[in-house]
């Protein structure tokens, strides 16, 4: 290959890794974990208390987490930003951080000592999501007389529509125990058939007294 072609070639390749290590230096600046500042803290210029103090957080403040390096994490907040000692911030949800590694605990992989770290999804988190509106809870309506073969609604049974009515219940005869009738309509049952000595309700009955298993007919209204 021609010795400027190989050059212009390395030249590009070069500019091309130069240009992505940027994008990924500088990625952080573009997202942030949500942080708590825990007490009252001083805000330096770097990550050390070497560096001199540009602010005081106060506790219980809210601040974004940009970058974390060593036991120190970059927060962006009102007032002038700066680094702050982890062992004075929680995460999201009030989680505590570990301040040998604090950057796991926002999201960020561990970097070099002397470099800014890097953000490996932390615009990526998923976002709780608010609670979904439950549809309302629909009642039963209850449009029906039942009769069941058994106190307290119990056992087998069979059910009528407001209106309805049977001269007589041949199978049913003298089986019915307890009546459901939680709307109130009027309910004549009767001893014989052709509704012949009746008696009428118009709740529910979870026992029928002497008419328990001595029902032959039925009126509803």
């Amino acid at each position: 290959m021609h010795r400027q072609t190989r050059k212009n070639l390395l030249n590009l390749a070069t500019g091309v890794a130069v240009a992505a290590a940027a994008v990924v230096v500088f990625l952080p600046a573009a997202y942030a974990a949500p942080g708590t500042v825990t007490g009252n803290v001083n805000v330096r210029s770097g990550p050390g208390t070497n560096y001199g103090v540009v602010d005081v957080a106060r506790a219980g403040q809210q601040v974004d987490v940009q970058r974390c390096q060593g036991s120190w994490c970059y927060v962006v907040k009102p007032g002038p930003d700066g680094w702050v000692s982890a062992t004075y911030l929680t995460g999201g949800g009030g989680a505590p951080v570990n301040p040998s590694n604090p950057g796991l605990s926002f999201g960020f992989t561990v970097g070099g000592p002397n470099g800014p770290q890097i953000s490996i999804g932390v615009g990526n988190q998923p976002q709780p999501q608010p609670p979904r509106p439950q549809p309302p809870v629909i009642q039963p309506v209850y449009d029906e007389i039942c009769f069941f073969d058994r106190t307290n609604f119990r056992g087998d049974s069979f059910c009528m529509q407001p209106g309805q009515s049977t001269r007589d219940l041949r199978s049913w005869t003298d089986r019915i125990s307890s009546v459901q009738n939680p709307n109130g309509y009027e309910v004549q049952v009767c001893s014989e058939p052709n509704y012949v000595s009746c008696r009428t309700y118009t709740t529910s009955a979870s026992s029928l007294g002497d008419f328990d298993n001595y029902i032959a007919s039925i009126r509803t209204r």
